[in-house]
């Protein structure tokens, strides 16, 4: 069987937390940046059609002399059988040298596995060289992809995984998760050979399906494998399943004894197991171990959005090993936050501003503003700041509220309170305030979100001043009963009402398409007074200002 691996990458994560934590005097952060989709390919099939051809050159496929043959049922079935023709002879001979390099690569890895997977197949009573299955199909790696769209270091399809159990769906793909993808192998293979009851047909049939082999079995009249190899009615990448997998047994037994001595093999990853709430967000797990993000995705390759799922009460999430009080207690104190960061393109001959948009996904207005440019003509070798949405990590000091933290001066977030009024919904406020749902959902503890009412305060956390970008802030004094000073950024200060200042004013970022008149019939003000409280001169606004408004 051959498996597919996706990374699937994502620009925006999120979680709810769980509880209490360990002192700190400064927060840590972690910002995730949006990742190109990565696809990892399967190893041992780069070389295939070139391999194929060369092994269809051997000749005559002829019934092997036995050199290892599996013991009896009676005494338990603990060994593959060994066999020896031309066939594995040529594999023998493309191991130790065309691909050396790469079998001692998947020699090396298949320490990482070896232990438990020979523990569940003694377990389960099958031969425990049924372990190097998991090399001629993804060179034990567990993110591995295949031409027939076959994923993890068993390369299940799709329907397969599904019938022995896996979960396979947009948010967790199990065919990537080393110890459930090994139950659901020995699961699969203990019935293959149930049907067969010979271990050269069973994994034959685990390649190719147990309905060919069937009908290759009825056709010729014959339960031998190699009499089936000699006819046609198997497809070749099939046939060399079986002398690929003896080969693989024989030196992976004797290394050394096939010229394999310098094998450094990697060890197994102690991990502890922690469970946290729906949609948990691995970046915010790294800051609560501190650990990169690269060893938590690792531990969770199975989690296709870097994310875990939202239809489970609880996930048990893996960590490394010796820290899940520590991530358990941290959590609760992480902090997401709404922020921008910025990636670099480099201008290319026949470039426009018009690609280059359509290229990101952003408008042109927003491209020329973030570069400062005056012109769409664009010349070969410019580097642009292409702006896009994060979320960036906080890890709180131990007692210290987001609300306290952030209404310090010179924190990198500005919070901003709204008071719902009738009719609002999330979906409504994340496109005012161009954020996602799920983040207000986490700021403010929600568990139902039908169950937001009219008068109830949200808190909005925004970035402020994250790579290089100038937002406005503000304060506000009373002064007197009836007015009260706004100081912005800038250090500019305006008078307003006091009935302005109980209005709660906040902020509103510009998006495509608005106008002043736009934005003031939205918020129930004239647009004079937005261009007073921004101290506009004109009408003119562009994508990404950010605006004085009153909230409704």
């Amino acid at each position: 069987m051959k498996f597919i691996s996706l990374y699937l990458a994502v620009s925006m994560l999120f979680f709810i937390c769980l509880v209490t934590g360990c002192s700190s005097l400064q927060p840590a952060t972690f910002i995730f940046y949006p990742e190109q989709k990565e696809v990892v390919f399967n190893e041992p099939d780069e070389m295939l059609e070139e391999e194929l051809s060369a092994l269809d050159k051997t000749g005559v496929w002829v019934t092997p002399s036995i050199i290892s043959p599996t013991e009896s049922r009676e005494k338990g079935i603990n060994n593959f059988p060994l066999t020896i023709n031309r066939q594995v002879e040529f594999y023998l001979h493309l191991f130790q040298n065309r691909q050396r390099r790469s079998f001692q690569i998947w020699l090396s890895r298949s320490g990482k596995y070896k232990d438990f997977i020979r523990y569940e197949l003694r377990k389960a009573g099958l031969p425990e060289d049924l372990l190097y299955l998991a090399m001629i199909e993804s060179g034990f790696n567990p993110s591995a992809y295949s031409h027939a769209h076959a994923v993890g270091l068993w390369q299940f399809i799709r329907g397969t995984g599904l019938h022995y159990g896996l979960r396979i769906d947009s948010w967790v793909d199990e065919r990537r998760d080393p110890k459930k993808a090994t139950t659901a192998a020995i699961a699969y293979l203990s019935k293959l050979y149930r049907d067969f009851d010979d271990w050269y047909l069973a994994v034959a049939a685990y390649n190719a399906g147990e309905g060919r082999i069937g009908r290759a079995i009825k056709r010729h009249n014959t339960r031998n494998f190699w009499e089936i190899a000699q006819h046609k009615s198997l497809h070749l990448e099939t046939k060399r399943y079986v002398p690929k997998l003896i080969a693989a047994i024989m030196i992976a037994r004797e290394p050394e004894k096939y010229g394999f001595t310098d094998i450094e093999y990697k060890v197994p990853v102690a991990y502890d197991i922690v469970k946290v709430s729906p949609r948990t967000s691995l970046a915010a797990v790294a800051v609560a171990a501190g650990v990169d993000i690269g060893i938590i995705s690792s531990l969770n390759n199975e989690l296709r959005r870097k994310q875990t799922p939202p239809d489970l009460k609880h996930y048990k999430l893996k960590v490394p090993g010796g820290s899940s009080e520590i991530v358990a207690a941290n959590l609760k104190r992480v902090h997401p936050l709404f922020t921008t960061g910025y990636k670099t393109h480099t201008v290319r001959k026949g470039d426009t501003i018009a690609k280059v948009c359509r290229k990101y996904n952003i408008n042109k207005k927003t491209l020329l503003k973030a570069n400062n440019l005056r012109s769409s003509h664009l010349k070969a070798g410019t580097r642009l700041r292409i702006p896009y949405t994060t979320i960036r990590y906080v890890l709180l000091p131990e007692g210290v509220s987001p609300e306290k933290y952030y209404s310090k001066a010179g924190r990198g977030s500005q919070l901003v309170l709204h008071k719902l009024k009738k009719g609002d919904t999330l979906s409504r406020i994340s496109k005012l305030y161009n954020v996602p749902v799920e983040l207000i959902i986490q700021w403010n503890d929600i568990s139902n979100v039908r169950r937001i009412k009219a008068g109830q305060q949200l808190a909005l956390y925004i970035d402020r001043g994250r790579a290089g970008t100038k937002q406005r802030h503000t304060t506000v004094k009373p002064v007197g009963r009836k007015t009260a000073i706004i100081t912005l950024s800038d250090n500019k200060k305006r008078y307003i009402s006091e009935k302005s200042v109980e209005a709660q004013l906040t902020w509103y970022k510009v998006r495509s398409g608005d106008s002043l008149w736009v934005i003031a019939r939205k918020f129930g003000v004239p647009a004079q007074s937005i261009r007073q409280w921004n101290n506009l001169k004109s009408n003119l606004i562009h994508p990404g200002n950010r605006l004085i408004v009153r909230k409704i």
